[in-house]
């Protein structure tokens, strides 16, 4: 008799790395995006975002998923593909966790400006892993944009004590801009996500 074992729609995960970013996995399937959100000749200040994901016992996440989206230095996102081509500026980058022998995320890109006058310089960020149903959704925020920050609706809503797990910290680098941001999925210092 024939064992059947389960099928991807009664399990959960971990499909969304290797299925979205099958290059990092050395998969002979293309990549539709990459962990890199700009091209080195857009104009900004060209930065890294360095990062692990934690699960509820402080481990790190070899499986996680993470989608950033933003917009360019001068504030504005990308409105078309055609563009996005035309700049080299995406504004989105993917990227999975389990590539790296530290099991961090890094995405390059540039920093981005403001939106609008209330709006502090941030990044939009998604986590999807394993035995998560839902995704969930956070953001990045600078903290070196103390002054914007200070201003932004979104990151003045979040009670104060909680609105340090939304800010990636400069590092001292040599020739590179890095900021480091930790994504923490449960646990006393658990990021801030948002209902969308």
């Amino acid at each position: 008799m024939t064992t059947l074992k389960q099928t991807p729609s009664q399990t959960v995960g971990p499909y969304f790395a290797y299925g979205l970013v099958p290059e990092q996995y050395n998969f002979d399937l293309k990549s539709l995006f990459t962990a890199s959100a700009a091209d080195r000749e857009v104009p900004g200040e060209h930065i890294s975002i360095v990062g692990n994901v934690y699960d509820a016992e402080g481990k790190p996440v070899g499986d996680a998923l993470i989608e950033v989206m933003q917009a360019d230095a001068s504030g504005r996102y990308v409105q078309s593909p055609e563009e996005a081509r035309e700049t080299a500026f995406r504004g989105f980058a993917r990227v999975g966790t389990g590539t790296d022998p530290k099991l961090r995320f890094v995405v390059d890109t540039v920093k981005p400006g403001k939106t609008d006058d209330d709006c502090a310089p941030h990044l939009d960020i998604i986590v999807l892993m394993r035995g998560m149903l839902l995704h969930a959704y956070t953001r990045l925020y600078f903290d070196d944009e103390t002054e914007a920050n200070a201003k932004d609706t979104v990151l003045q809503s979040v009670p104060a004590e909680r609105r340090d797990t939304l800010i990636a910290k400069r590092e001292a680098h040599t020739g590179a801009t890095v900021y480091r941001f930790d994504i923490h999925l449960r646990g006393p210092n658990e990021t801030v996500f948002f209902d969308l």
